[in-house]
């Protein structure tokens, strides 16, 4: 198989979809790999380095994404590469499809299989390629914070961990997942007092024993919210449905009786965010005041730390871009479940449910089509 690597257009987006370690197994294995000039520069990898891994390296976008059989991206297709698609193409990357129905609708149009990293499943259920990148998300919605919450960021001057005879910051995370235990992490070991809000009381559970009492729990109700967000120095959106759009968890209404100066990072916000006034920003112009409180929601927040985010994320999707070079599409739909599960278009039909059903259109299971 011809697989590409073109590099990220996105704003400030510096991560890779494989490395030169990725392309040195795939090239042993009879693959050829085609990369774009300067894909890996932002995570400090040279055209050197693929050319010596036994990557061929190719000038512009246009013949990575023209002669490639799969192409492996890290975020979704922006507009100006949706006309480098074409029928039989498969499209390996993150794609967060629910909120974005002009994409959706390009993929269809040319008959694209996408499989998106943040729908693949393992045995055990969980989301393996979605896990590594909400890790560092996770970790990084705490140092941003802490960034936007000084004085000449818009916030409230407010150092999270205070010092003797201060007291700490107040962080609010919505959501016990793997977010929200990351932001906690980072947050605890600022010494800042953390709050998690989750719907599943067996998962505050968890969260308790995890954490060994030291943050709060809270069950997740819109009072338990409001009240909650009204205390919050930094608030911390970590909310997912798996491929839907978020639910807007906390409202315009909530976000109105915050602090002056309190600061809301919507990790979220990839999926369409879960605070209702969370709109998506960029690394190029990252952050907003509404009601006075900075938002920060920026769709691509590992791309601030691009050579530890590539290395995290590509150690998890390596083993299934192999697998899809070695078996092709069709093949590995039908053999690996997980892999059917990240399937969101198929040639020419919507085959995710909770896309179709966050933009109103029709769909099928994948199994049936390829029946």
């Amino acid at each position: 198989m011809i697989v590409g690597v073109p590099k990220e257009v996105k704003d400030h987006e510096s991560r890779v979809g494989v490395t030169p370690a990725g392309v040195h197994a795939l090239v042993a294995a009879g693959h050829t790999v085609l990369v774009q000039t300067g894909a890996g520069d932002l995570s400090a990898f040279t055209d050197d380095d693929y050319q010596a891994a036994g990557a061929e390296i190719v000038g512009g976008a246009y013949d990575v994404w023209r002669l490639a059989n799969m192409v492996v991206k890290v975020k979704e297709p922006v507009e100006k590469e949706y006309q480098y698609f074409r029928p039989g193409l498969l499209l390996f990357t993150y794609l967060h499809l629910a909120p974005l129905p002009g994409l959706t609708e390009a993929l269809l149009e040319k008959k694209v299989t996408g499989i998106a990293y943040e729908t693949v499943r393992d045995r055990a259920g969980s989301l393996p390629l979605l896990t590594p990148m909400s890790e560092v998300a996770g970790r990084l919605s705490v140092q941003v914070g802490a960034e936007y919450l000084q004085k000449k960021n818009g916030g409230r001057g407010l150092l999270l961990g205070g010092v003797p005879g201060v007291p700490p910051g107040n962080v609010v995370i919505i959501g016990g997942g793997i977010v929200g235990i990351n932001a906690a992490k980072m947050a605890l070991g600022l010494g800042a007092k953390v709050t998690i809000v989750d719907l599943s009381l067996n998962r505050l559970r968890d969260l308790d024993d995890i954490f060994n009492g030291r943050v709060f729990t809270l069950a997740s109700n819109p009072y338990n919210i409001a009240r909650a967000a009204a205390e919050a120095d930094l608030l911390i959106g970590g909310v997912l449905i798996p491929g839907a759009a978020a639910p807007k968890l906390v409202t315009a209404a909530m976000v109105s009786k915050m602090k002056p100066g309190a600061v809301i990072v919507d990790v979220a916000i990839d999926q369409g965010g879960c605070i209702e006034t969370a709109r998506p920003t960029t690394h190029t112009d990252p952050s907003y005041l509404v009601d006075g409180v900075v938002h920060y929601c920026v769709t691509n927040m590992p791309a601030a730390v691009p050579n530890t985010s590539t290395l995290a994320l590509t150690n998890a999707t390596f083993p299934y871009v192999m697998k899809l070079a070695n078996t092709g599409a069709e093949a590995s739909i039908k053999s690996d479940a997980g892999i059917a599960e990240g399937v969101n278009t198929y040639n020419g039909t919507l085959t995710y449910k909770a896309v179709a059903e966050s933009q109103g259109k029709d769909w099928k299971p994948v199994a049936e089509l390829i029946a």
